[in-house]
């Protein structure tokens, strides 16, 4: 079964990294080094969590591959163009991503601006461009899930309230809330749309898929915290140990390291369940949820 689910994540990557360099703009069309730029920040990195669950859902719900590779790539997008204005000096101050220098580093702050500004519009492109779901009133309710998953209410604002709260201790809820909008809106969008490009899940169905959603973006937020604090730079790929560096509430700093995998533990346990209603055409949700839980890097 490991391998098994080794080789589909593998093809399911191979599939997203090859999507992405047709649908990025290539670098040979004006302005090239903005379109330069935008390919460095997305393309030959990253474990492509989000769109392995945009693929394990649309499984789940009977979704063609081809409708959910569009779906998995403008997640993608929007993910790609978050790390960008997140490793900016004036919001993390990184200079490593993915094992390479960030965007600003390898070109300019301006650019990285406008790199980020560019691959969230070409998110909402996508997913207006192609067909991807049965009725075009499904598909304005998936536009309006991720528009609603990266603004205000969901990734910004988790943004907006991290960088509110360095140097104070935050309660176990407040850091939740944090990473429910920070971390854990686009997860949960990730795993939405990818169900909604198929035609299979009633609203019962839909609501379990989401709870399970939101629990594993929290547990995916409760490792990076983890492995941020005991990994290494050259295995993360990004400079380890920023958030203690820059005294910022982790579930690490507020529970400790072991009470913190207990925690991952406890929200697979919860995922697991509200898949319960799901026969094995789950499998995959569950598989990517080990994957999760289990990454060292």
């Amino acid at each position: 079964m490991i391998a098994d689910f080794q080789d589909w994540a593998r093809s399911r990557q191979a599939c997203i990294e090859t999507s992405l360099q047709t649908l990025l703009p290539a670098a040979n069309i004006a302005p090239e080094r903005l379109h330069e730029a935008m390919r460095y920040a997305v393309l030959g990195g990253g474990k492509r969590v989000r769109p392995l669950l945009a693929f394990a859902a649309g499984e789940l719900s009977g979704a063609s591959e081809e409708r959910v590779t569009i779906v998995a790539a403008a997640v993608e997008l929007i993910h790609a163009y978050s790390l960008v204005h997140d490793d900016l000096p004036c919001m993390d101050d990184d200079v490593l991503r993915r094992g390479k220098p960030t965007c600003h580093v390898e070109y300019d702050e301006a650019t990285a601006l406008l790199v980020g500004d560019s691959l969230q519009s070409l998110a909402f492109q996508l997913l207006a461009e192609y067909r991807l779901a049965d009725t075009p009133q499904v598909q304005l309710e998936m536009i309006k899930r991720l528009a609603q998953a990266a603004g205000s209410r969901g990734m910004s604002g988790g943004q907006a309230i991290d960088l509110a709260n360095v140097g104070k201790i935050l309660s176990l809820p407040e850091l939740e809330f944090m990473h429910i909008h920070k971390t854990g809106a686009l997860i949960r969008a990730a795993v939405m749309l990818g169900a909604r490009c198929g035609s299979s899940l009633n609203d019962a169905q839909l609501e379990n898929l989401d709870r399970f959603a939101k629990h594993i973006g929290l547990a995916f937020q409760v490792v990076d915290d983890v492995l941020d604090a005991e990994a290494t730079t050259a295995t993360l790929g990004k400079t380890a140990g920023k958030d203690a560096e820059h005294n910022k509430p982790t579930y690490v700093s507020i529970l400790g390291t072991s009470r913190a995998r207990e925690l991952a533990e406890e929200l697979r346990r919860d995922a697991y369940q509200a898949l319960e209603s799901f026969d094995a055409t789950a499998e995959r949700l569950r598989q990517v949820t080990d994957f999760i839980i289990q990454r060292k890097f």
